[in-house]
């Protein structure tokens, strides 16, 4: 017997293990819970060390993500002006409306969704996808709506109580002062897209930053946008501001001057009408683009702001608002035909004393008088437009000549300004021809090249390129848009061409104004003047109309290229006006020297 047992188990042996067997269990039972309690009261203490010591820091970086948040300050965009210091874009302070996520719950969202999209007049679909692209328990307000009208900020307030962690604030938002005036040159601004942030975000972009779009909001993008500030607020349950943190300024983008002239390009919008097409003007002596129009347009404006359905929908109504027509390939007709001249004579098999007989058709190309001109040498082809005539000199020299001094002129590639979305044009060759049509290159396809017509695309601002070479004595300039105090030669370069050739051009252009096809420039308002007409076939469409030229004559000092799409009517009855307009403008305010 050992010292544990007991007199009843010495009296019954028999029962001994019956008896001993539930009273071990409940001892191991309450063991067993001493030791369970003990672990577990034994972990709080080591809970706490872990959540208070060990976790201390990220748990009160938690705890401060519900109660402290960052607002960030978007900076002031850098204002653009035009040569003269007048504002083409620039930033007003107007109000938005800002969401902060975390202060609802998630079944709270879907109402306070609809109360806003109904207030602010903007889909329920696009807040709820930028709220889900932030995260719902997002620490930090995002933009849902900018520039707010002042009956909106008052129904806002009396909804208060059921929009909890909705704020609306002041802040910089883009204005263009002109409205549509040179939209597709300037651009606009919008919010970035998820596609965009994902390839931005190293650059420092965050959702519901702005960036820009077209132009030349687009071009100087990193110049114009300056760098983000924020304020650190702390904030009670209700998403309410309690109390100022602290602060950091944003920096204001660069402000740039371009060399556009405000009233030239109002007097090219205005000479342009309602009518689809575009106008370029430039300086010939170094590029510098002093308009660029392009019709149908929009108002920049619009994207400052969150666009109403009507906005959306008279946008739609237009054709094709944000095509720049400036930087798009049309036939460019028989402007083409100072290069077929230059082409000419710079071959040596046309000297500038050439006389050809001229004929009703060649090739099966006419004149546009049905009879021809005649015996008539180079200044009375340009004069009056003669198709047989530089359809002879095309066939003459060649395609590969032809083609090569277009090349030179700037044609089958951009001319690199500095804005996006321009095309290159299109010159058919014979391997082109060869490839898509399975057929050889014919004499009436030289024809058709040297009158700009068939398949040869050149965009408005080629064509100015082309008529300044006429105009600055013989250089190839390179278009831009922005005011540099760069020596003009940086933006020229000579074309070697022989004096002779270029006279004869000029000359004839010069005929063109004064008694020619281009009359509509030969005015008292404006210094003499030279330039060449232009009338491309587009079936079954009405025809393309174009006019170019340069003045003063003796010293130009800008070129005029006008396009008309699908107008009717002639180059120098339909566009030359338009031209003209432009020039007017531009010497009333920059009076041309005696």
């Amino acid at each position: 017997m050992t010292l544990l047992q007991t007199p009843q188990l010495r009296r019954s042996p028999r029962n001994a293990s019956t008896k001993v067997s539930p009273t071990g269990q409940g001892l191991r039972s309450i063991v067993l819970v001493l030791i369970i309690s003990v672990l577990l009261f034994g972990m709080i203490p080591a809970r706490l060390f872990f959540l208070q010591i060990t976790q201390g820091d990220r748990n009160r970086e938690l705890a401060d993500d519900n109660r402290i948040q960052l607002i960030p300050k978007r900076p002031e965009r850098g204002k653009v002006f035009d040569r003269k210091g007048r504002i083409l874009a620039s930033s007003q302070f107007s109000y938005s409306v800002f969401v902060w996520p975390l202060a609802q719950s998630k079944p709270q969202w879907p109402q306070t969704v609809k109360t806003l999209s109904r207030i602010l007049d903007i889909p329920a679909q696009g807040i709820q996808k930028k709220v889900e692209k932030a995260g719902i328990y997002s620490p930090s307000l995002l933009r849902i709506a900018r520039g707010i009208s002042f009956s909106q900020i008052v129904a806002l307030e009396e909804h208060r109580s059921e929009l909890i962690g909705v704020e609306v604030d002041n802040e910089a938002t883009r204005m263009y002062p002109n409205g549509e005036l040179g939209a597709q040159v300037l651009g606009y601004i919008g919010e970035i897209t998820g596609e965009e942030l994902d390839k931005r975000k190293a650059q420092g972009y965050r959702l519901g930053d702005v960036i820009g779009n077209m132009g030349i909001e687009s071009a100087y993008e990193n110049d114009l946008r300056g760098t983000w500030g924020g304020q650190q607020v702390e904030v009670d349950g209700t998403g309410r501001i309690v109390r100022i943190l602290g602060q950091k300024p944003s920096l204001p983008g660069k402000d740039i001057t371009l060399t556009l002239d405000l009233d030239v390009q109002k007097a090219a919008e205005q000479a342009l009408g309602n009518r689809p097409g575009a106008v370029v003007a430039l300086d010939p002596r170094n590029g510098a683009v002093l308009a660029m129009v392009s019709h149908p347009a929009f108002d920049p404006n619009w994207f400052s702001k969150s666009m109403s359905e009507a906005q959306w929908q008279a946008l739609q109504s237009r054709s094709f608002p944000f095509v720049n027509r400036a930087l798009q390939g049309f036939p460019p007709a028989s402007t083409f035909k100072i290069i077929t001249a230059i082409a000419g004579m710079e071959s040596g098999k046309y000297p500038p004393n050439t006389v050809l007989m001229t004929y009703p058709s060649l090739h099966g190309v006419g004149d546009w008088n049905g009879a021809g001109f005649g015996a008539i040498g180079y200044s009375t082809a340009l004069q009056w437009s003669s198709n047989t005539f530089f359809g002879q000199i095309a066939v003459g020299i060649g395609p590969k000549s032809l083609l090569d001094w277009s090349h030179r002129f700037g044609l089958g590639e951009k001319t690199g300004i500095e804005i996006p979305g321009e095309s290159e044009g299109f010159l058919p060759t014979p391997e082109w021809k060869q490839k898509v049509w399975q057929d050889r290159w014919y004499p009436a396809d030289s024809v058709m090249v040297s009158i700009g017509q068939g398949a040869v695309q050149v965009s408005p601002l080629q064509a100015a390129v082309v008529f300044a070479v006429p105009a600055n004595g013989g250089y190839r300039v390179k278009p831009h848009l922005r005011q540099t105090d760069a020596n003009p030669a940086q933006w020229r370069q000579s074309m070697n061409l022989k004096p002779d050739s270029l006279q004869m051009v000029r000359a004839g252009m010069r005929a063109v104004v004064q008694s020619g096809t281009g009359t509509a420039l030969n005015v008292p308002s404006i210094p003499s003047a030279a330039g060449k007409s232009g009338t491309g076939e587009d079936p079954p469409r009405p025809s393309h109309t174009w006019f170019g030229g340069f003045a003063p004559y003796d010293k130009p000092e800008i070129v005029v290229v006008a396009f008309a799409e699908n107008s009717g009517g002639g180059g120098g009855s339909t566009s030359g006006p338009i031209v003209r307009q432009v020039m007017e403008a531009y010497f009333k305010h920059n009076p041309a020297k005696k």
